[in-house]
């Protein structure tokens, strides 16, 4: 009589357990996504931000210096002879603004495409340089977003759903797929990659007109960048099972979204950020196809570049998990092997040790598929 209190008491305790041992992910998650999001976003503060003077004269140059000076570090101003030279370097995103000096009508020229929280930022500083000298400042802009891109935001927002389609779809090639042999959960990946990338360039194109021209190239570096999430993503989940979910969060939005460029340009961010800038593979995707949409292809081989390394580097994961998988599954049938000979059963329930070990595997696998996709 007294066993029934004792042994409800031990299930209920084991579960509470359970369920805190499950809490610990979406917890971290809370941690993670708001270091990365405040800390990349909270406070953007230009520095280093090039921009160009243009004039050769004393006027220019006192000008220039004047404006490096009073911004400690905010800018680093240039001094170029002429207006032509200095546009072609706006293009080729060698500087980020254009001060065109006048005495009656001074112009600021930039180029929102690369950022239009940069080009703002710019034209913040310039306007107050022609207030002081009492007079309007004319703002040109040498590279607009396509109409269904006001704010040039929407290829990040292009990034995110590319993104969510690709992590998620880990979870469930991972999971459900996980007794499926790793080729196959291979090719899984590939296709999802092209049902992903095909989705993405949808939104892109005929959808929202997030781009006017150049969608082939647009997909092609979806469909790169999301095989690169799912093969990394897919690879690692031989190691982290339960854990993959918050490991492919941290890559692919937490260190990954805060990095793009997508919002702020590195300039207006933290150095860390800025860092990640230059081999991560959301900004490797975003700054391609500016690029490639805006830019006639300036700096495309190196975004390209980027992507391609994260996709190699997810074959390799693949490679390693495959030699990790066939290690397990040789350890697993000598095991089998020796709990048929010996008859071993377990003390509980009098099953096979085998057998026991099987079904516990498929619920702790059914578990951490609903935690994932959850998520």
């Amino acid at each position: 009589m007294s066993a029934g209190p004792t042994n409800g008491a031990v299930s209920t305790g084991a579960a509470l357990r359970h369920v805190l041992g499950h809490l610990v992910t979406p917890l971290l998650m809370c941690i993670g996504m708001g270091l990365a999001y405040l800390g990349a976003f909270h406070s953007p503060q230009p520095h280093e931000l090039r921009v160009a003077v243009v004039g050769s004269g004393p006027s220019a140059q006192v000008l220039a210096q004047t404006l490096h000076d009073k911004g400690d570090g905010a800018l680093d101003v240039r001094t170029v002879a002429d207006r032509s030279t200095a546009v072609h370097q706006l293009k080729d995103r060698d500087v980020y603004g254009v001060f065109v000096p006048n005495g009656t009508a001074p112009e600021l020229v930039v180029a929102s495409a690369s950022s239009d929280t940069t080009a703002t930022a710019v034209q913040k500083v310039f306007t107050q340089v022609a207030a002081q000298q009492g007079e309007p400042l004319k703002v040109t802009d040498v590279a607009p977003t396509a109409s269904g891109d006001p704010t040039g935001q929407g290829i990040f927002f292009l990034l995110v759903a590319l993104s969510i389609g690709s992590y998620a779809s880990v979870a469930v090639i991972g999971g459900a797929g996980a007794v499926l042999p790793l080729r196959i959960r291979a090719l899984l990946a590939l296709g999802t990659s092209l049902v992903v990338s095909a989705i993405g360039a949808a939104f892109a194109g005929p959808v929202f007109h997030l781009v006017g021209h150049g969608l082939g190239g647009v997909w092609a570096m979806a469909w790169i960048y999301s095989a690169g999430v799912l093969f990394v993503g897919v690879g690692l989940h031989t190691f982290l099972k339960r854990w993959t979910t918050f490991g492919v969060m941290l890559l692919f939005v937490m260190l990954n979204f805060t990095s793009s460029g997508g919002i702020f340009r590195p300039e207006l961010q933290p150095g860390f950020f800025g860092a990640l800038h230059a081999f991560w593979n959301g900004a490797g995707f975003v700054e391609g196809v500016r690029s490639h949409v805006y830019f006639g292809g300036d700096g495309l081989g190196g975004n390209v570049l980027v992507l391609a390394f994260w996709l190699l580097a997810g074959a390799v994961v693949m490679g390693v998990a495959g030699l990790a998988e066939a290690g397990r599954r040789k350890s697993a049938k000598a095991d089998r092997g020796a709990d048929r000979g010996t008859g071993r059963v377990t003390a509980a329930t009098g099953v096979p040790l085998a057998q026991t070990t099987d079904e516990t595997a498929e619920v702790a696998a059914e578990e951490e598929l609903e935690e994932a996709v959850g998520v």
